[in-house]
């Protein structure tokens, strides 16, 4: 009798996609890349996925992010894309795995103020795990507005300070509230 084989693979993932510049902002320096559906579909969550692995050759470590389609995109930083001499409009090779350990996520400069003006928060977030930081800040960017950022972070302390562990009642991939997406190609 066979026996069914899960999606989410043990192993390193491997695709090719194409390298593109964004539409917006203009004068972006970096590219980014769709990962295709099935590979997606191998990685443990929908949502925000660090993995590492290697790029056109190159190794490198990176937070995929959602694209409100049960997928993810990939930003390509000047130096990976530079190292890996590849451009725009090219075809690259890559082989992902999720990390086993969550890296420590780059807090904005405007919540790590709020926290710092906040002893019973700050505990808070730093007793949390990386992967919650990160999902607070992911819920705290993906306000479109400015005036609801500013209410996010408000709202993140007053719950931080409570002893809140998680940021919840949002859709970390984007499918549904349609928060998240891939950036648009330029022609």
């Amino acid at each position: 009798m066979a026996r069914k084989t899960s999606a989410l693979s043990p192993g390193p993932v491997r695709f090719r996609a194409r390298l593109a510049r964004p539409l917006r902002p203009a004068d972006a320096d970096w590219t980014f890349l769709v990962l295709p559906a099935a590979a997606s579909a191998r990685l443990p969550s929908r949502g925000q996925v660090s993995v590492a692995g290697t790029f056109a050759g190159q190794p490198f470590q990176a937070t995929l992010q959602p694209d409100g389609k049960g997928g993810h995109w990939l930003k390509v930083e000047p130096a990976l894309a530079a190292a890996a001499g590849v451009a725009a409009g090219q075809e690259v090779a890559l082989e992902i795995a999720p990390l086993e350990q969550e890296p420590e996520p780059e807090v904005p400069e405007d919540l790590e103020r709020a926290l710092a003006a906040q002893s019973r928060a700050l505990a808070t977030w730093r007793d949390i795990t990386a992967a919650a930081r990160r999902d607070w800040i992911h819920w705290i960017s993906s306000g479109k507005k400015a005036e609801t950022r500013a209410r996010r972070i408000a709202s993140a302390c007053d719950m931080l300070a409570k002893g809140k562990r998680r940021a919840c009642c949002f859709d970390r991939s984007g499918i549904y509230s349609k928060a998240f997406a891939a950036p648009e190609p330029a022609p």
